[in-house]
């Protein structure tokens, strides 16, 4: 299989973070404006109906060059038309996503140290992401922070593309590609002005 090439920045957007759902399309599409490519809708609210809604509506508001990712839900992802599957380590193994999507979907695993990236690593998953690199309030209870030297380590460890995420910034994500992230995924800095933030993020990052 190919290797995919990603963009500097993933956007993700995380339902919890807008008051509803006007403001995460509006949102979403700022992005798209500023330059991102790749944006994975993330929303734990576990309320499948409003994420196919959600999810059918972000696919219909951009443009086919963004590359949309649904968060844990492979049976949404194909429902909604979206491009690829990003999952945890607590959601479906990445080998039964792949028995879902087939071989066309991007996939990606959440990895948060050396032993879980090298079994991702051995897996179809077409990127790793590694984290959190930084402190993050995107969630309730996060894994320990493994910052730069865990991005060197998981760089090591791989060839597959490699996203970096968790708690990083416009301040920081130079850093973390020079410790050897291909990507960095982004949530809250990206919130005030996204399409502003966007554009900043890579102009840091080219």
């Amino acid at each position: 299989m190919p290797m995919i090439r990603l963009p500097r920045l993933y956007a993700v957007i995380d339902s919890s973070c807008f008051l509803d759902a006007d403001a995460l399309f509006a949102a979403a599409q700022h992005l798209e404006a500023g330059g991102c490519s790749l944006v994975q809708y993330r929303n734990k609210s576990g309320n499948a109906r409003i994420m196919l809604e959600q999810g059918q509506e972000l696919r219909r508001r951009l443009g086919r060059g963004v590359q949309l990712m649904m968060n844990d839900r492979a049976d949404l992802c194909l429902a909604a038309g979206f491009d690829g599957v990003h999952v945890g380590q607590d959601d479906l193994s990445p080998e039964s996503v792949r028995k879902i999507v087939g071989p066309k979907f991007w996939l990606g695993v959440s990895t948060h140290n050396p032993a879980q990236l090298q079994s991702a690593d051995a897996t179809s998953a077409d990127y790793i992401a590694v984290g959190p690199v930084f402190s993050t309030p995107s969630k309730d209870q996060p894994d320990p922070v493994v910052g730069l030297e865990g991005v060197r380590r998981a760089r090591e460890l791989t060839r597959k593309p490699l996203v970096a995420i968790g708690g990083i910034t416009r301040e920081n994500a130079a850093s973390v590609i020079e410790a050897g992230a291909d990507s960095v995924a982004v949530i809250s800095d990206l919130l005030a002005e996204p399409r502003k933030s966007a554009e900043e993020f890579f102009r840091i990052l080219r």
